[in-house]
């Protein structure tokens, strides 16, 4: 396993990062499965966990924390923050007030005394960014946290960030986690040059393409839409609407070009976003055993030009063919009052 240094922090990471998020109740509810599969990704090498409160309601956490017993020195351990976490309001977002509770409850159910690398795991526009940047210096200077960064921000929202924390001399985000596979390549044409730009890290999610990169599903073949991601999203599973057609049309030429390298199609999937001069670290999300196994049989695939320019050719530079985070979009997309003036002020005359 190779080891790249994480933005301008300092720190070491594995070129593979344990991703937890099906551990729990949403995926593995085994707990002493899940840290088996934990302490077989770390004498692999891998010595980078990422986590999130929200992540089967903080049952990841706990996992996570129980499995590191003894082992706390030697791991990078990252977490998350943002999402509604149990009843009531302010349970969430990204405000000085839910922050400071939040990470103590991280710090608790991870039974650590230290957050290696804390993040913003998405925008909050309720919120002014300066507010966030603020409180995150704080826990940086009380030792709660070693660094901090965001996650599946626009390029434009991290540069905000970054002219924010240099006006009002703030702590800046050190990296950023944004989805990145060969479906989703969307951010090359704005986040990894920025992250670059400023010196960030970038830990990357989700190269398998919620599952479309396994090899589970294939042009022509049946698609559950009752179990599974399929049932959860079945719009960007469902093979009757055509951008679904054009994701599996894809999919059978990466598996013709990995078969004539003779490895597999998560092989080839996972390789990918390694080989970005951008990219410091590709989280793998195994829920078994079996499953990190096979991930991690990429690790010592080196993907030459001619590969790389036959992905170009299937999925180009800088495309997503389908949009790679269906938790969150941005309310100027979202929100029809930001895209739409009113009736009585849309005609240019």
């Amino acid at each position: 396993m190779r080891y790249r240094s994480l933005g301008g922090t300092g720190i070491e990471v594995s070129a593979h990062c344990l991703g937890t998020m099906m551990f729990g109740a949403v995926g593995n509810p085994d707990h002493e499965e899940c840290a088996r599969i934990i302490h077989a990704a770390l004498d692999q090498g891998i010595n980078f966990v990422d986590t999130a409160d929200m992540y089967s309601a903080g049952e990841s956490e706990e996992i996570v924390g129980k499995a590191l017993k003894g082992r706390r020195d030697d791991v990078v351990l990252a977490t998350k923050v943002h999402f509604q976490m149990g009843e009531g309001r302010n349970r969430s977002g990204n405000s000085r007030r839910w922050i400071v509770r939040a990470v103590e409850d991280s710090l608790r159910r991870l039974d650590t005394e230290w957050i290696d690398l804390y993040q913003v795991h998405r925008p909050d526009h309720s919120t002014d960014v300066e507010e966030t940047l603020s409180v995150l210096g704080d826990l940086v200077r009380e030792g709660k946290i070693r660094a901090f960064g965001c996650s599946t921000f626009p390029a434009e929202e991290i540069v905000e960030a970054h002219h924010v924390a240099e006006r009002r001399a703030l702590p800046r985000f050190r990296t950023e986690q944004p989805p990145y596979s060969i479906l989703a390549r969307g951010i090359e044409a704005g986040v990894l040059p920025v992250a670059r730009r400023y010196g960030m890290g970038v830990l990357t999610w989700s190269p398998l393409a919620s599952g479309f990169l396994s090899g589970r599903y294939r042009l022509g073949g049946p698609v559950d839409l009752t179990s599974g991601r399929a049932a959860l999203t079945p719009a960007r599973f469902d093979p009757a609407i055509p951008g679904n057609v054009a994701k599996l049309e894809a999919v059978e030429q990466l598996v013709e070009l990995a078969d004539s390298m003779g490895r597999t199609l998560p092989e080839l999937a996972v390789a990918f976003p390694v080989a970005h001069p951008a990219v410091t670290s590709v989280i793998i999300g195994p829920r078994t055993m079996e499953q990190l196994e096979s991930l991690l049989k990429s690790a010592d695939l080196v993907l030459d030009d001619d590969v790389l320019d036959r992905i170009d050719e299937i999925v180009p530079p800088g495309t997503n063919l389908y949009h790679p985070d269906g938790a969150w979009r941005p309310p100027a997309l979202t929100d029809l009052v930001q895209r739409r003036r009113p009736l009585g002020d849309r005609a240019a005359g």
